[in-house]
């Protein structure tokens, strides 16, 4: 269903495909050009994506007041925009911040755009850059595992901020999992997040496996922990 309609939105909406570059390509390189490794890199960015989609659509839903702030007024047309799309994740919105850097201005109140978008865009800036901006892997490709571990617990920061950052209202800056206060419980934010993050850390551990390499593990108070390099 979500498939079909970004197919719809990506075809009707010509003022997305203007801002950016025209819709990705498949490459014309053949697959014996690729590892096993190869395609298991790409597998998990593409689950990346797919779990980054879902959250986006259930944050608008969540925060529909954040749809507001965009000319476009689609859920979807977001998704296309950030997802299936080429661009530089250069945003103007943005204003020419990047992967960690956009996560912390989602939380700051002088930010005033649209803070899903940011968000999402902050999380797979990120992922990607810990994938060197690599979307297709061959096979003298490489990645390295520590930046792919940094990754995922600079994910675990991003949720604590989502979950616990308030505003100067001394509210939620986007609302996710279901509150103290409200009688249904929801906690489906929570589980795509930890299928996420271990995502992450099951490519790093993958690749260090590979390489024979050793990932430098890190223990953080997540109220006071910072974000790792990639």
């Amino acid at each position: 269903m979500i498939i079909s309609t970004l197919l719809f939105v990506s075809s009707c909406n010509k003022e997305i495909i203007r801002e950016n570059k025209p819709i990705k390509k498949l490459s014309s390189v053949t697959a014996i050009a690729k590892s096993d490794i190869d395609n298991v890199l790409e597998v998990h960015i593409r689950e990346s994506q797919r779990l980054l989609k879902e959250l986006m659509l259930k944050l608008y839903k969540r925060n529909p007041r954040e749809l507001e702030k965009s000319d476009l007024k689609l859920p979807e047309e977001h998704i296309v925009r950030l997802f299936e799309l080429e661009h530089s994740w250069n945003f103007p919105e943005l204003q020419g911040k990047y992967d960690v850097d956009v996560i912390k201005m989602t939380f700051t109140n002088e930010y005033k755009g649209d803070r899903v978008f940011s968000f999402i865009a902050g999380l797979m800036s990120m992922i990607m850059k810990s994938y060197n901006y690599k979307s297709e892997f061959y096979m003298f490709d490489s990645v390295d595992p520590q930046k792919l571990y940094n990754c995922a617990r600079n994910i675990e920061i991003a949720v604590w901020k989502l979950e616990h950052n308030l505003d100067a209202n001394d509210e939620l800056f986007l609302y996710s999992n279901s509150q103290t206060d409200e009688t249904i419980s929801n906690l489906s934010y929570e589980r795509l997040f930890g299928k996420l993050i271990a995502t992450q850390d099951n490519i790093a551990t993958i690749i260090a496996n590979k390489k024979n390499r050793t990932i430098t593990s890190v223990m953080q108070r997540m109220a006071s922990a910072i974000f790792l390099p990639i």
